[in-house]
């Protein structure tokens, strides 16, 4: 049998030193490095954080950008490049899908220059951040109503461009602030009629008509009214109520005479057997497809 040799123990130790040194030179060298990004901004003029933070934004590169203008804003906490350094931060946030800390930056420029030329502006970057924060990814993909959603913050973001609409109306940002208002009124009169129509298929003819009626008195001029006309008409003809019936379906012919519920075929509810497809997503009655 024959026998190892023994390890030549004075070179093992001198390679395992050799390791040692390198891996540490490495180390130091990659924690200089990292201590070196930290700092790299310190102590740079304004105007390069700026620039920096700016060139970022261009890039979309959004978290640099959101980086870069917060430390510009604790080295320079007054002027105007730290005043449009919030606005950016802000938008930055906003873009990244941070709606949160985007909403916490708003309210913070607002209450710190309530007079600022660009407080408009903010006010219409809350109502576009109100608006997609429910705007999730499983929204997106299954192409869920928003309508059916909680409103609250959809409802916040009609505040925002309300106060956009009204208080600064000669803003560049006022005109859109009124289209996307109408939109979401749109919205909000979608989900009474779905609750109408909810009611309605339970025989639940005094809240369809109610529902109705409050659609049409809260959002008048929606996309929805006629639905909302046709609702009150099916609801009074299930309570029996045929002088109501008529002038509703009067109301009806002269507004929509190419309405379904005219012809008899609406509202189209969707078949029980949907609910047990679980890739079928949702569907109401008010859905073509």
């Amino acid at each position: 049998m024959t026998q190892r040799s023994a390890p030549n123990r004075p070179a093992f130790r001198l390679l395992a030193l050799l390791l040692i040194i390198a891996f540490a030179g490495t180390g130091c060298a990659r924690i200089g490095g990292w201590f070196k990004d930290d700092n790299a901004d310190e102590n740079q003029p304004v105007e390069a954080l700026y620039d920096k933070g700016h060139q970022s934004m261009r890039n979309g590169n959004w978290s640099a950008a959101e980086t870069t203008y917060k430390r510009l804003v604790a080295q320079y906490p007054y002027g105007p490049y730290t005043e449009q350094a919030l606005i950016e931060t802000a938008y930055a946030q906003y873009k990244a899908g941070k709606h949160e800390e985007a909403i916490s930056s708003i309210d913070r420029f607002i209450r710190t220059y309530p007079t600022h030329r660009n407080t408009p502006y903010m006010y219409y970057l809350r109502g576009l951040t109100n608006s997609s924060r429910d705007a999730v990814f499983l929204q997106r993909v299954w192409r869920l109503d928003a309508s059916r959603r909680d409103l609250a913050t959809p409802m916040q973001a009609h505040n925002d461009f309300s106060i956009v609409a009204d208080r600064y109306p000669n803003s560049r940002y006022a005109a859109d602030a009124r289209k996307r208002m109408g939109e979401l009124r749109d919205m909000f009169a979608r989900h009474e009629l779905d609750t109408a129509l909810y009611y309605l298929r339970r025989t639940a003819y005094v809240a369809a008509a109610e529902r109705a009626t409050y659609l049409l008195e809260t959002y008048p001029q929606s996309i929805y009214q006629n639905d909302a006309v046709a609702t009150l008409a099916a609801a009074y003809t299930g309570l029996g109520n045929e002088t109501l019936a008529t002038d509703a379906e009067r109301v009806l012919q002269q507004n929509e005479p190419n309405h379904p519920y005219l012809s008899g075929d609406w509202p189209d509810y969707p078949s029980d057997w949907r609910k047990l497809n679980p890739f079928a997503g949702e569907k109401s009655a008010l859905d073509n497809d």
